[in-house]
């Protein structure tokens, strides 16, 4: 069960009624119709999210707070006029912010709806708003969709898939009525009136956001295998698993199996719980809404959560996408579940299998979190256990890979590619904003290391590897950078400090590089975008799409930042610094959100003027899913070792 957070009394005695002076019957309070339950109708949570009124002194707070965390954004200026071919996310993000902070709404949930589209549409998982009050819920469709080589259909596993959400899911449905099991395999005619490819591609522009590509959304919008956590898993896709309630039912027309005949099919939205329990509208607010003692940020100097003494750790740098839809995970069906034996080093994040050839060995990465040693250790496990069984090939799995850990990206990089190789990362930067200066020289002036801060000079190196001094004001003088014809000076270039790892690199590689190829969907963002870019760029390692929109590019790689900070990590280095009390520092939130801000940049090595996120690379090899790999794991390495190593 979620724990309730304490709200902090300055987000309930700020309100002075406005929002909390609630109905107490439950006749008049929607928010009790649907109290402790963990699925509604969407109708009935759209009703109890929308009856809070707009409020000035929140839509203030929070835009201020939006704006200042923009100042550090490292891409804004890109935004003007975005080069080819991801010219869809082209905006100007200060107009767009003047836009929000003056326009009207109705209601808060209308407010907070524009933001999450403004910040969605950048289509940069990194830079987002995700307020909490309005992802307590993810909406549902019993019908999530895929494309396979011979057109658009419903999930053929449908009937495996849905009980997986759970019995309550289901029972709703039957309580409607809604026999969904018949959709199973369904052929797709269209989708609220437009040609199944004209939805798709609409959800993948408004709703999918994350990653710049337009043909890695495409892979969004339907569903795929994935690992959640450490177990496999299945995404219902954006077209089905929203993360913000605004449908209530979506109509299909389609011709189901043993069928001939076209019908028009309206299938209803389910909404699921994932917030923190409430029983009315007052609970939900104060245990949903209001700014919590998590939201903002701390002063790390007197903070009880740093570790004092010898122990003291330094802050891991990560990059990773939110995805909100594990907090409804949905195991992936058993007939899909690979039935080859696990090889040691099985049990995180990473799985891996020695397939019937016996010279292929697979390591499917679900993503770069999790326990940081333990990855570095199942890594080694797993390539032992490859080389003990005679295995020449490497096959790399990043299908849904949402990144984490920047180091153990760097790592995996090191390890395939050998120590000899030297630094294993990219350069980087940071965006020299006024404010970000003065945050670097008042860390240097108090000694604030890499424990304290990730500003501290010593997170960082020369390009020869010696870390920066303490006392290193890498910011003084910003350097030059010019973008879209607007100056926009960063910090000194640098390298991450990730060694030394915490098991040992061999100097070589352990497989021949031309035997290691890299297949997944696109969606591979932050770290894995890091780790695959890597790879390509510096050693033309091979690679495969599959799925995505037939006649259309994918890249292999989806957002490739450099860092990602949290809005309480970022708040927490201002405060750490000393500098909350500057007019630039942007304010606590009196709301319980995150806005998030990709915070440094990696440089490619192609042309080191240009950052890896917008250096368009396609992948070696690009296939459709079929009835016999989609949403099977096993079968799609068994393809694509013969059409990679035989």
């Amino acid at each position: 069960m979620p724990r309730i957070v304490r709200p902090l009394l300055a987000s309930l005695t700020f309100l002075s009624g406005s929002l909390l002076a609630f109905a107490a019957t439950d006749a008049s309070d929607p928010c009790a119709k649907i109290g402790g339950l963990t699925f509604a109708a969407a109708a009935d949570v759209i009703a109890c999210q929308k009856s809070f009124p707009f409020n000035e002194t929140i839509r203030q707070n929070v835009m201020a707070t939006v704006s200042g965390v923009f100042d550090f954004y490292t891409f804004e200026d890109y935004y003007l006029n975005s080069p080819p071919p991801f010219q869809e996310s082209t905006t100007n993000i200060p107009a767009d912010l003047a836009r929000l902070k003056g326009a009207h709404f109705a209601t808060d949930y209308d407010f907070n709806l524009a933001l999450w589209d403004f910040t969605t549409q950048l289509n940069d998982g990194h830079t987002r708003w995700f307020p909490s009050c309005y992802n307590a819920y993810q909406n549902l469709l019993p019908a999530p969709i895929v494309i396979l080589d011979r057109g658009v259909f419903i999930v053929p596993d449908l009937v495996e898939f849905v009980p997986l959400v759970g019995s309550g899911y289901t029972d709703l449905l039957d309580s409607i009525g809604f026999n969904w099991q018949r959709l199973a395999g369904a052929t797709v005619l269209s989708i609220a009136g437009l040609s199944p490819f004209d939805y798709i591609d609409n959800i993948a522009t408004t709703v999918s956001g994350n990653y710049l590509d337009h043909g890695v959304r495409v892979n969004s919008v339907v569903s795929s295998y994935r690992i959640s956590g450490t177990d496999f898993s299945q995404r219902f896709g954006d077209l089905a698993g929203p993360s913000f309630i605004t449908q209530t039912s979506l109509t299909m027309t389609v011709i189901p199996v043993n069928s001939t005949k076209p019908e028009s099919v309206t299938i209803p939205f389910v909404s699921a719980f994932a917030g923190n329990p409430f029983t009315d509208q007052a609970s939900y607010w104060a245990n949903n809404c209001a700014a919590n003692e998590d939201t903002n940020g701390v002063d790390r100097r007197v903070s009880s959560q740093v570790t004092q003494g010898p122990l003291k750790q330094r802050l891991q740098p990560i990059a990773k996408i939110v995805d909100l839809a594990p907090k409804q995970a949905v195991g992936l069906p058993g007939p899909f579940i690979p039935t080859l034996p696990q090889v040691n080093g099985s049990t995180g994040v990473i799985k891996s299998y020695i397939l019937d050839d016996k010279k292929t060995g697979v390591m499917f990465i679900g993503s770069f979190e999790g326990d940081f040693v333990q990855f570095q250790t199942d890594t080694v496990a797993a390539i032992n256990q490859f080389k003990a069984s005679g295995v020449t090939n490497l096959l790399i799995d990043i299908t849904n890979n949402g990144g984490g850990f920047v180091c153990l990206g760097l790592f995996l990089h090191q390890y395939l590619a050998g120590s000899n190789i030297g630094y294993p990362g990219f350069q980087s930067s940071m965006r020299a904003n006024p404010l970000a200066q003065k945050i670097v020289a008042a860390d240097v002036a108090q000694g604030i290391d890499d424990t304290l801060a990730f500003y501290g000079a010593n997170n960082w190196a020369f390009f020869n590897n010696t870390p920066f001094p303490a006392d290193f004001n890498y910011m003084k003088p910003p350097a030059p950078n010019v973008v879209n014809g607007i100056s926009d000076p960063t910090s000194q270039r640098f390298f991450d400090i990730c060694t030394p790892f915490n098991v040992d690199v061999p100097p070589t590689p352990p497989f021949d590089l031309k035997n290691v190829a890299i297949v997944g969907n696109g969606n591979c963002a932050s770290t894995c975008s890091l780790f695959t870019t890597l790879m390509n760029e510096k050693h033309n390692t091979r690679s495969a799409v599959f799925g995505g929109k037939p006649g259309e590019q994918v890249q292999f790689k989806g957002m490739a930042g450099n860092q990602v900070l949290e809005w309480a990590d970022l708040d927490s280095e201002i405060k750490t610094a000393g500098v909350k009390n500057d007019p630039l520092a942007p304010p606590d939130l009196l709301v319980d959100g995150n806005m998030r801000v990709n915070w440094r940049t990696a440089w490619s090595f192609f042309d080191e003027s240009k950052p890896i996120a917008y250096v368009s690379e396609l992948p070696t090899f690009r296939f459709a899913y079929t009835k016999d790999t989609y949403n099977n794991p096993q079968n799609l390495w068994a393809f694509a070792a013969k059409v990679f190593f035989h």
